[in-house]
């Protein structure tokens, strides 16, 4: 999982996603020194017109993803509207130089969130509650989603995580097909990262996000369900629980919000006559 170079973008240095530490393991009978993976987590700056806009805390791989993802997803800019990306290695950190249009430019001006971000959280340096909280966007999408596909897509998710088969400590998120059929799956530390490269990979592939479902490995927060809405994903589904601002979210917005997938079962939150095969009370 290499940092690469894609066709219009630059990358400058290199940085690995895990790396190989000596660690002492303690057990009732003594101690020992023992090889372990661990998972990399560098200050990424997302830099759009020369300007500082955020640093979050990612893992350094598929940072092309990333910036295209994160810009759409936030609504900085559209897909198309991205200019030739350049990934430059610093010492301490990455900067990720996001050229967008001189309008884009100043409407984000507007909307300044140059303050340090956590792995955990999407939303650190946001200045207003109104920007942090958009209205959702209506998700239109006629998608029909067969109640075995979701548990298709829960199950193969498991074996699509290598970063965090060796590290246990990353989370993953993918695009599905109606069908439960992995496409993508990106890994982070920080789940929101991931679902940007989800996002950024599938707008540079030119496939439109509404045909599919996403589905993360972390709780469904509210922040994720904004994300799907911005590329109108109509179904989004976490192995964990669902917060209360994401459900209202979800509702608002139109989609399908499915929590605590694991196995063959499910928590459908909201607007589950999405899911064929699953009855709906009245």
């Amino acid at each position: 999982m290499a940092l690469r170079a894609a066709e219009g973008f630059t990358v400058i240095g290199h940085v690995a996603p895990s790396a190989t530490r000596h660690v002492i393991v303690l057990s009732d009978t003594g101690a020992a020194v023992e090889p372990a993976v661990v998972a990399e987590e560098v200050p990424v700056a997302f830099i759009y017109a020369g300007k500082p806009y955020v640093v979050m805390m990612c893992t350094p791989a598929d940072l092309e993803d990333l910036a295209v993802g994160f810009t759409v997803s936030e609504e900085i800019a559209c897909a198309n509207e991205i200019g030739t990306i350049t990934i430059e290695r610093h010492s301490r950190g990455i900067e990720l130089r996001i050229p967008i249009p001189e309008a884009r430019s100043a409407k984000l001006a507007e909307r300044t969130r140059a303050i340090t971000g956590r792995s955990g959280c999407g939303l650190c340096g946001v200045e207003a509650i109104d920007a942090a909280v958009r209205a959702p966007r209506k998700v239109t999408s006629t998608l029909s989603v067969p109640r075995g596909a979701l548990f298709r897509a829960g199950e193969a998710l498991e074996s699509r995580q290598p970063l965090n088969r060796d590290t246990r400590g990353v989370h993953a998120a993918a695009w599905a097909t109606a069908s439960g059929e992995l496409t993508i799956v990106r890994e982070d530390v920080g789940r929101h990262n991931a679902l940007d490269k989800v996002i950024g990979a599938l707008a540079r592939a030119g496939t439109d996000a509404s045909t599919g479902m996403l589905v993360v490995t972390s709780r469904a927060s509210y922040e994720l369900v904004q994300k799907a809405a911005a590329v109108g994903v109509p179904v989004l589904a976490a192995v964990s629980r669902a917060t209360g601002l994401a459900i209202r979210y979800a509702d608002e917005a139109g989609i399908t919000l499915v929590g605590l997938l694991r196995g063959r079962s499910a928590h459908v939150y909201t607007h589950a006559e999405r899911v064929t095969g699953v009855p709906v009370p009245t």
